[in-house]
């Protein structure tokens, strides 16, 4: 099928039923400008499967016996990140100087020494190592003591894959200091491994965010990062994802998104707090006078 065929005229009905079918499982929505790109998606799929139509692979997707196994496969395609260690380094740097600090402070009388921390939407695990590593620097320190718990999650069954094997070319350690791949990575051929002291106290499982029962199983979080995930949901479909995620923090609990995302208009639970370049979301305290940052 020619690329003109999808964009001109109405869209086709099987391919909008395929959407329809991807919302329902995992929240992600493809506008109509966007149909193109899951066209393409289906596409790919279409062909390691020796399919023809759209009809075809819509029947695989919903009454096939392997319809599990392939509505998985789609949303691999689907779900292609993009990152690479310390992208966003503001955000780490205020992790570091002043949420950690105001976590432990909160949680000093509790019966447990233990910080968790959920990297919601982990892609290829970048994010979630250099949390890690972020934290090391201070394990002698603040942290001294305390069990340091990273929970990373993804729908993106290849990138856990990946991620579980913690090993990364050039692109995604760009970013690296000479420190940071001194201590914390292993020469690999031409590639970086991750360190067994960093890989050891992260943990990497399936988890699709719209899963009403899943999501309310991830409770006791300090801190979550889901950054740049948000964007490929509707806004209900945002609404009932920030719903889970205040719900699963603690009371002093603090939320990180994308540089580019807000929770404007769709949810007024948290705080929002404005740190030395960056901005974070705390839960369960009213809106501070106009003006004022933490």
């Amino acid at each position: 099928m020619q690329a003109a065929s999808i964009t001109e005229g109405p869209p086709e009905p099987e391919l909008v039923r395929i959407r329809e079918l991807i919302y329902r499982v995992a929240g992600i929505f493809h506008p109509d400008n966007k149909l193109r790109l899951l066209r393409e998606r289906c596409g790919r799929r279409m062909k390691n499967l020796g399919m023809q139509s759209l009809s075809q692979y819509f029947e695989c997707l919903t009454i096939s016996p392997i319809r599990q196994g392939e509505l998985i496969a789609l949303l691999n395609e689907i779900t292609i990140g993009e990152t690479c260690f310390f992208r966003n380094t503001p955000q780490l740097d205020a992790l570091r100087r002043i949420v950690i600090p105001n976590v432990l402070a909160a949680k000093a009388n509790g019966p447990q020494r233990r910080l968790r921390i959920w990297s919601a939407g982990c892609s290829t695990g970048e994010e979630p190592y250099a949390l890690r590593m972020s934290l090391l620097d201070q394990a002698e320190g603040l942290l001294e003591g305390w069990v340091v718990e990273i929970i990373a999650t993804d729908l993106n069954q290849r990138s856990l894959e990946y991620a579980k094997a913690a090993l990364y070319g050039k692109y995604s350690t760009r970013n690296l200091t000479p420190r940071h791949q001194q201590k914390y990575f292993l020469p690999f051929g031409d590639q970086l491994r991750v360190n067994p002291m960093v890989r050891a106290n992260v943990t990497f499982s399936r988890l699709n965010l719209s899963d009403d029962a899943r999501m309310a199983l991830m409770k006791n979080v300090d801190i979550i990062f889901c950054c740049n995930v948000l964007i490929y949901f509707d806004l209900t479909s945002k609404r009932r994802v920030i719903r889970h995620f205040f719900n699963n923090l603690l009371p002093h609990g603090y939320l990180f998104l994308g540089q580019a995302e807000s929770l404007f208009g769709v949810s007024q639970d948290f705080r929002l707090v404005h740190l030395p370049g960056t901005t974070a979301y705390v839960k369960g305290e009213s809106s501070p006078p106009e003006g004022k940052t933490l």
